[in-house]
């Protein structure tokens, strides 16, 4: 199993913070991988919520590369956040040249688009460089976002948070995805670190999802450049978000009902049975086999956590207002929030959604056997 923590918080922490509560819940993970997802930034990328940022690791070769590309396409760097790593890195962590964290300003001509289209590029921008990466093995690029930070590296998460400074204040953030990868499935390879992206959209997972297969055929039929790689199981569930929101125009509250759809007995006497019955046969490709827990993060900063039927894999919820935490153990949730009313936390079941909105005021429950929540 992985460890996962996410925090939400109306002050910004800093990732190490994460990697720490991480720690606390070490015997669920063994130190092979680390990802980390920033939103909600502060410091100096506070004054850019609309600049989007480039996260990744290149050589220096790669860099030149990159540098030709985005000039070539008028994006002028607004500001960058160097890593200037020293010694020897942890062990099993390979050597670096660059780790790139990089705000760009927008082309000029990119100025009358829509901003549907301006995502759009940018999914385009990224899709592109990744695949540059892949010919010459010289770029690895996580997110290419606003307001969007994203760190992935082979190794001990302390050791390697330590090793890059992530206790930077440039890279305090009020949204944390954390994961401590245990490296059960497949080969260790950066792209397969969770939390994954896309779009706003984020999630990671602890589990395993045996449906992997017809759900990635599903997905890459839909025509979405954005839906590549797949280099993991657990990959799909961010798309899959991204689906219910971009392709059915539905929200967090209706994503448990695509990936666990309720038994068709119950949703005879549902308010929305008509509806979730035909999602339940549309979308059938798209349920998954689990254990799994989910969490993930919407692009309002709305924070969430799910779990499928087999309920196998261990997550809880807690906090106070203003500050949140979806954990993996109770201990990591301890950790980050000692003074807490402890008899608030909660351990979502296989029909809840768990749901902390962008003004951290409180935690919203909502079942399968709800009414759904559509769209005006």
């Amino acid at each position: 199993m992985c460890r996962l923590v996410a925090i939400t918080s109306d002050t910004p922490v800093s990732p190490m913070t994460a990697l720490e509560a991480l720690d606390v819940m070490r015997e669920g993970h063994d130190g092979s991988g680390v990802g980390l997802l920033l939103r909600d930034l502060g410091g100096p990328f506070e004054e850019m919520k609309d600049a989007p940022i480039l996260s990744g690791i290149f050589t220096e070769e790669g860099i030149k590369r990159l540098d030709e590309f985005m000039m070539n396409l008028g994006f002028l760097t607004k500001y960058k956040l160097s890593f200037k790593v020293s010694g020897s890195p942890p062990p099993g962590t390979p050597e670096r040249d660059v780790y790139l964290i990089r705000a760009y300003e927008y082309p000029k001509e990119w100025e009358p688009l829509s901003q549907e289209e301006k995502e759009n590029r940018l999914t385009l921008v990224r899709v592109k460089i990744r695949q540059m990466g892949f010919e010459k093995k010289d770029m690895i690029v996580f997110s290419f976002w606003p307001d969007t930070i994203m760190i992935k590296e082979i190794g001990d998460p302390l050791a390697v948070g330590t090793y890059l400074g992530l206790d930077k204040k440039e890279l305090g953030a009020r949204i944390i995805l954390a994961q401590g990868r245990q490296n059960t499935n497949y080969s260790i390879d950066l792209y397969a670190c969770h939390p994954f992206f896309i779009q706003g959209f984020s999630t990671m997972t602890n589990g395993e999802n045996t449906a992997f297969v017809p759900i990635r055929e599903y997905l890459m039929s839909r025509g979405e450049p954005g839906y590549m790689g797949f280099f993991s199981d657990s990959e799909v569930f961010v798309f899959i978000l991204h689906y219910v929101y971009k392709h059915l125009g539905l929200d967090v509250t209706a994503y448990k009902h695509i990936i666990t759809p309720l038994q068709d007995q119950d949703l005879e006497g549902h308010p929305n049975g008509d509806l979730l019955k035909q999602l339940k046969r549309t979308c059938r490709r798209l349920i998954i086999d689990g254990p799994n827990c989910v969490i993930g993060v919407t692009p309002d900063n709305t924070m969430f956590m799910v779990q499928d039927r087999k309920k196998l894999r261990p997550g809880v919820v807690g906090g106070r207002p203003g500050m949140y935490v979806f954990c993996s153990e109770m201990c990591g949730l301890d950790f980050l929030v000692p003074d807490r009313d402890k008899k608030s936390d909660f351990q979502p079941m296989y029909t809840d959604t768990v749901l902390v909105g962008p003004e951290r005021r409180e935690v919203k429950l909502c079942r399968q056997t709800d009414p759904l929540h559509l769209p005006h």
